[in-house]
């Protein structure tokens, strides 16, 4: 069995290893599945020192890095990281940088725009387009569009490193990289029933050839593009949002929330004998919950409801509070942060009612509000979507976008990890619906299906969830 080499991918390393003992190698898989670019080479010597050292359990020969932006060895001993974009998966010859598509603003919750720009990106890359940079919106209003306030995308995520992640998939532009050649073609979507998802197809192959593609610039008007019709898998979807990557200084307001949770975590920890439960965690486990029930969600949700005849949609306090406290495996001590609206921050009775051990906090009683609100609306949402995404477990509503996309991040990197379907295991960063019953009348395991030919179980909600 040691004489034979064997290949694994992982996040973006491929690793060609002699296989030992599982539970090491499991250990191998996790510290790479929690690694980013930042860290890599940091992981890279970890694994070095452990080869000069003799581990006996394994061994590494080499990590692939599949995209990276540069070329060249790194050798150190008898380990090498070789860096090389030209293994990156389904590689293509890149997007042209001389044709280009604009969108219009996009706009809504933060989630719907980053669905919107998605499938923007998407669109463009059927066209063999780089997208012009769009504007989103810091705010939130739904029909008074002369209140929406622009930001641009660069002011929340990082354009370079968006583009280097995204490397031969989609591309991001600037408009000063616009010359005058050719000019723009103005391209109206179609609207009502009578235009179907096969004529919407249809007119952007025709975009993408012709004297249409002769154009520097095609620009789309009308709908904001989540209203489009969806032409894309799961997958694809799921390869741009990895490239968001927040800018440092939203990062960073992320991280403070996070290591305030932490630090009371580790706090009771050390009061309590929860280290005796066998969990090699440091802190009390955080459990994220993305609560809906202000007035506007529940009035929305029973609507909802009655329509599609679907009972599993709205979910009371209590019923959100119950199924929690039954968690199996969740042990007796966890932290619980509360991602709610603002308008519940001066409702203590969302504090009140836990089971015994579930320590409850939002922003408030956690003393973060005044992070948040040196920020608009958008950034105050990116900020929540960070602390849930990082939390050890995490509870949402299935038909909520905000907690589907959280799912979405999550179950890949459950899937990196080699693990494809949580059913009756264990597994690390696990997520729950708690509009759905589940095992011992807790929440619903939750894993997004990667094999879904569209997103509208994501931006719609579906109570057909699969772990």
């Amino acid at each position: 069995m040691h004489d034979h080499h064997f290949l694994v991918l992982c996040l973006n390393f491929v690793v060609f290893f002699n296989p030992g003992s599982c539970s090491k190698f499991k250990f191998l898989l996790s510290l790479l599945a929690d690694s980013t670019a930042s860290d890599l080479f940091d992981v890279f010597s970890t694994l070095d020192a452990c080869n000069s050292q003799g581990c006996s359990d394994y061994k590494t020969r080499a990590i692939f890095l599949h995209s990276f932006s540069g070329y060249g060895v790194i050798k150190s001993n008898n380990l090498r990281l070789i860096l090389s974009p030209s293994l990156h998966l389904e590689s293509h010859e890149g997007i042209r940088g001389d044709k280009f598509l604009e969108v219009p603003q996009i706009v809504w919750g933060l989630n719907n725009q980053k669905i919107a720009f998605a499938r923007a990106c998407l669109t463009a890359r059927m066209l063999n387009r780089t997208l012009l940079m769009p504007s989103l919106s810091s705010s939130l209003f739904y029909k008074e569009i002369d209140l929406l306030h622009p930001i641009s995308f660069d002011q929340v995520f990082q354009y370079e490193r968006f583009n280097s992640l995204c490397n031969r998939f989609v591309r991001l532009g600037r408009y000063s990289d616009l010359g005058n050649q050719t000019g723009t073609y103005d391209l109206r979507k179609g609207s009502g029933r009578k235009w179907t998802v096969e004529r919407d197809l249809e007119q952007l192959k025709q975009s993408s050839r012709g004297p249409i593609d002769k154009y520097q610039v095609i620009s789309i008007a009308g709908k904001n593009p989540f209203l489009w019709h969806d032409h894309w898998p799961v997958k694809d979807y799921a390869r741009v949002f990895e490239c968001l990557v927040l800018v440092d200084e939203i990062a960073k307001e992320a991280d403070k929330v996070v290591s305030k949770i932490r630090r009371i975590g580790r706090k009771l920890r050390s009061k309590t004998n929860f280290g005796a439960e066998g969990s090699s965690l440091s802190h009390a486990p955080y459990v994220a919950i993305h609560m809906r029930v202000e007035i506007d969600w529940m009035i929305h949700c029973k609507k909802l409801e009655q329509r599609s005849r679907i009972s599993q949609i709205c979910s009371s306090k209590q019923e959100i509070m119950e199924r929690v406290g039954n968690i199996v495996g969740l042990g007796s001590t966890a932290i619980v942060y509360l991602a709610v609206a603002d308008s519940l921050l001066n409702d203590s009775s969302i504090l009140d009612g836990w089971k015994r051990g579930l320590v409850p906090f939002e922003k408030k009683k956690l003393g973060v509000d005044g992070i948040y609100k040196k920020h608009s609306y958008l950034i105050q949402s990116a900020i929540d979507y960070e602390v849930c995404s990082r939390a050890d477990i995490f509870v949402g509503n299935s038909f909520s976008t905000f907690s589907s996309l959280i799912v979405l991040e999550r179950t890949q990197r459950v899937i990196r990890m080699g693990i494809t379907s949580s059913c009756g295991i264990d597994v690390r960063w696990p997520s729950y619906a708690y509009n759905i019953p589940g095992e011992s009348n807790g929440p619903q395991k939750w894993m997004t299906n990667m094999s879904d030919s569209n997103l509208k179980a994501i931006s719609y909600g579906s109570n057909a969830i699969s772990c």
